[in-house]
């Protein structure tokens, strides 16, 4: 299976969103989010996945990744299949109300793409841009952090708990990244 995902300089970090299919607002429970935490903190320990920046939206996530072995698109499709199918599993509790709506959505998008087999949850492409100057990736960060704020979640970057925000502060946060400096 491929992720949308098209690296081409795999020493570098890249930009990327991760989009769940239809926009569907799965995010917006606690439960999927610390799934999707837990799924970062796994690659972070046993696949080298370095995580510079990241936040989690209602439908979307905006991150800043790279890998210790160059091998970052293995470590995205390892990353999107263990969180689709961990969320897919979790979605199909009595105690989520929006189940029968959402699987349907997910069902529906897997028929209109021969890659899915029952259910399709992200989005195929990953939007990747490849970070090369202090000043783009500042602006990239910058705009992860901001996200919340443009849609007025909340009114500064480090008070949305799912985000890197508060890392560059010097916070507490959900997930230990690695820092980038932009020089910027």
């Amino acid at each position: 299976m491929t992720t949308g995902c098209h690296i081409r300089n795999p020493s570098s970090p890249y930009y990327l969103t991760f989009t769940v299919v239809d926009w569907v607002d799965v995010f917006t429970r606690k439960i999927y989010r610390d799934i999707t935490i837990d799924s970062f903190k796994y690659c972070l320990i046993n696949k080298g996945l370095k995580v510079g920046g990241y936040i989690i939206m209602p439908n979307h996530i905006h991150c800043i990744l790279s890998a210790v072995k160059e091998n970052l698109p293995d470590i995205i499709r390892d990353l999107k299949r263990h969180t689709a199918s961990t969320i897919l599993k979790a979605i199909q509790t009595p105690e989520e109300s929006r189940r029968d709506w959402m699987m349907k959505r997910f069902e529906f998008s897997a028929r209109s793409n021969i890659r899915n087999s029952d259910y399709q949850f992200w989005a195929h492409n990953n939007h990747p841009e490849e970070l090369i100057t202090g000043k783009f990736t500042s602006q990239k960060l910058n705009y992860i952090h901001q996200n919340p704020v443009r849609a007025r979640f909340v009114e500064k970057p480090e008070n949305w708990l799912y985000s890197s925000a508060s890392n560059y502060l010097c916070q507490q946060s959900l997930l230990e990244i690695d820092m980038i400096n932009t020089g910027y």
